[in-house]
Formats: structure tokens, C-alpha cells, sequence
């Protein structure tokens, strides 16, 4: 038999893809054992390139579709910002009807004034009210009608610790708590204890 571009020579395969009888120099083994001729080795190179673009193609788009970390991230942030302006706009609690009432409750009082005491200091250069009326109202949210529930405080400046804060008068068999600058004192109960 003899090849189809070459009538004078002989045909030693053929062509995978058309049958074609193929002489060596015409014969192109695009893999092992298999031999195709010119117009099919073209046809069967461009489809396995456009497979393999294909392939890439796909493979492009599946990763896109996944969720990577900025993603992840990107809605979490959103999705915080959200709740952030929520609790801003619509939420929060309500300021008391009436500061008097926490003054109700002397341990109560006692703390809130010993905070406004470390605010008017930090704010003031380090120094110390001389009575605790000088804190309403910038430091102390009372109003001044409010100030007698100051009377039921004992407050003292003390050169070496600040100051001392603490209840006038304390139940009998109560622990009074003395409030200073660097932390909180306890005395023991006055009167008889059970």
C-alpha cells in the first residue's frame, strides 16, 4: 500500500483518526503507538487545547464560586457594622426616670460617687473636690435638689491616700466600706453581730 501524500513510497501505518495509509515522514505520533496524519494531528492538537482551556476555564470559575477568608470576613465586618448601628440608632437602655433613685440605696450612692470622685480627679490635675457637692453636675449626674442624699456619705480629703469615702451612718451588724484612691477598705460590724 502506498502513502497518501507520497504515492512512490510505502505506507507503514495508518492514521488513528482517518485511516489514511502514512509513510514515516508523513506519520506525526502525537503519543506512543498512535500516528496520525497532518490534518488530523492538527484537528487532534487544537481539541486537546481547547479541552485542556476548558478544563482551566471550569477550574477558574469552581474557585470563584468558593468562599475564601476575605469573603468571610467582608460579611462578618457588614454584618457587624449592621448590628453596631442597630444598637445605636434603635437600642440601648433608657436613662432612669430619676437619679435619686439609685441614691436610695447608700452602696449604691457610695460607688457612684466614688467614680465621679476618680473622674473630677483625673479631669481636674490630679486633685480631690473639697466637699462632694462640687461634683454635681459636671461629675455627679444629681440634680441640685438631689444633693441631700450627699449627707448620707462621709467624705475626708487625706493628704497621704486621696481621700476617704464611705457610709455616715451604718446599720448595726453591717460591714462598712471605706472607698479610697487605691482600692477598698472593710471595718468590721459595729454593734453586735450574729
Amino acid at each position: 500500500m502506498q502513502c497518501k501524500y507520497h504515492p512512490d513510497r510505502v505506507a507503514e501505518v495508518f492514521c488513528t483518526s482517518c485511516d489514511a495509509p502514512l509513510c514515516p515522514e508523513c506519520a506525526e505520533e502525537t503519543t506512543t503507538g498512535q500516528f496520525y496524519c497532518y490534518e488530523c494531528a492538527m484537528l487532534h492538537s487544537v481539541s486537546e487545547a481547547g479541552t485542556s482551556i476548558r478544563d482551566k476555564r471550569e477550574k477558574k470559575r469552581g474557585a470563584k464560586r468558593g468562599w475564601g477568608p476575605f469573603r468571610y470576613f467582608v460579611v462578618l465586618s457588614c454584618v457587624l457594622i449592621l448590628v453596631m448601628w442597630g444598637v445605636i440608632i434603635f437600642g440601648g437602655k433608657k436613662p432612669p426616670a430619676k437619679t435619686a433613685e439609685f441614691a436610695k440605696k447608700g452602696r449604691v450612692l457610695l460607688f457612684m460617687v466614688d467614680g465621679a470622685i476618680k473622674r473630677y480627679a483625673l479631669y481636674e490635675g490630679n486633685r480631690y473636690p473639697e466637699k462632694l457637692a462640687d461634683l454635681i453636675p459636671g461629675y455627679l449626674p444629681l440634680r441640685d435638689d438631689e444633693a441631700s442624699h450627699l449627707e448620707r456619705l462621709s467624705y475626708q480629703r487625706d493628704p497621704r491616700a486621696g481621700y476617704r469615702l464611705s457610709l455616715a451612718r451604718v446599720k448595726p451588724g453591717e460591714m462598712n466600706i471605706i472607698l479610697t484612691p487605691t482600692g477598698v477598705e472593710y471595718t468590721a460590724p459595729s454593734g453586735g453581730g450574729a
